[in-house]
């Protein structure tokens, strides 16, 4: 068997951290967990979209729900996040469940799919078919564009590191002293933030982050998860999830924004909705997930963050079913 897309955090099979002595005896069920989406590389996800078997297989089932090569569009996209590569992000995320599903023997008990790893969730758990999330994808995209287009032009989301609650709450004082606009997006774990800002606030967010002794990671373009963006949530509401019909899930969800359990369609809508406008909280989820008894996850997609947060890590076993391993040599050559 193929295994090459297996890549536990342990380079092998079995999870990446051993039981914690002090686990609740009962916390057997595993749960599959769809990260957010990052910046995807086309020279990594393409070479794996076209070379793993079970990528393949869900490339051409997006290529028939598109009516087009969704890889040669990839292959031409300058923008991280454009339909393209949340489409390729997308059949990814699939892929790799697949992969974990035949290789892994995976059989979970409880879905989770942050941010933008709710499309894969939705797919997983039988909401909507992979054609329906495919086409959701790109509509949304769309959506997103035209509304950012006439829109928060300048608005970004900013995430950052080792930022305590109290010098983060002295940041929004700053903010809110001086009139300027902003957000919160989100919360990851502790002293990890998401906040959304205008453009010319970034460089001195960035100092005050510096300051606090914090670490900034990235900006995203266009901004996410803001509560500013609720006319974007009614537009992609009418203009796109009107067309879809929405089944009970397979198995219960839990949702990103509170950690509550997501067990029918309507729920199920609503939470998928929730995140144009409602900021994602990751200790919310990892709650859920414990209150339903998940001592293990799997992390299936092209994730570079949730399984390396320290509160996923401290919380859960960790199975990782992700992009293959660099060998080596394609290191060096990579880095020379």
């Amino acid at each position: 068997m193929d295994n090459s897309g297996l890549t536990p955090d342990t380079d092998s099979t079995a999870p990446s951290r051993p039981p914690h002595s002090g686990d609740v005896p009962d916390r057997t069920r595993t749960a599959i967990v769809f990260p957010g989406m990052g910046p995807s590389s086309f020279p990594e996800i393409g070479k794996f979209l076209l070379l793993d078997p079970y990528a393949r297989q869900r490339l051409a089932e997006a290529d028939e729900a598109l009516g087009y090569s969704l890889f040669d569009r990839f292959r031409a996209a300058d923008d991280d996040y454009s339909a393209s590569s949340q489409i390729a992000f997308l059949i990814a995320s699939m892929a790799m469940a697949d992969r974990a599903v035949d290789s892994l023997g995976l059989s979970p008990d409880v879905c989770a799919g942050p941010s933008f790893g709710q499309k894969a969730a939705a797919a997983f758990v039988g909401s909507l078919s992979f054609a329906e999330v495919v086409r959701l994808t790109a509509e949304c995209a769309r959506c997103e564009e035209d509304y950012f287009a006439g829109s928060y032009q300048d608005a970004v989301t900013h995430c950052f590191v080792r930022v305590p609650q109290e010098p983060f709450d002295a940041i929004l004082a700053d903010f809110d002293g001086r009139g300027a606009w902003y957000d919160v997006s989100g919360r990851l774990d502790t002293g990890f933030h998401m906040l959304s800002v205008q453009e010319k606030e970034l460089d001195g967010l960035k100092a005050l982050i510096s300051a606090a002794g914090g670490y900034s990671m990235y900006s995203m373009r266009p901004p996410v998860h803001a509560a500013s963006f609720a006319e974007l949530r009614r537009k992609a509401e009418a203009e796109v999830f009107g067309a879809y019909e929405l089944a009970d899930p397979a198995l219960p969800v839990v949702n990103d924004v509170d950690g509550t359990v997501v067990r029918d369609a309507a729920a199920m809508r609503t939470m998928m909705l929730d995140t144009f406008d409602r900021p994602i909280h990751w200790p919310n989820v990892v709650a859920g997930l414990q209150g339903l008894g998940v001592g293990t996850v799997c992390v299936a997609g092209p994730d570079n963050l949730f399984h390396r947060l320290d509160l996923t890590k401290d919380s859960f076993e960790v199975v990782t079913v992700g992009l293959p391993k660099k060998r080596p040599r394609e290191r060096e050559r990579r880095g020379a």
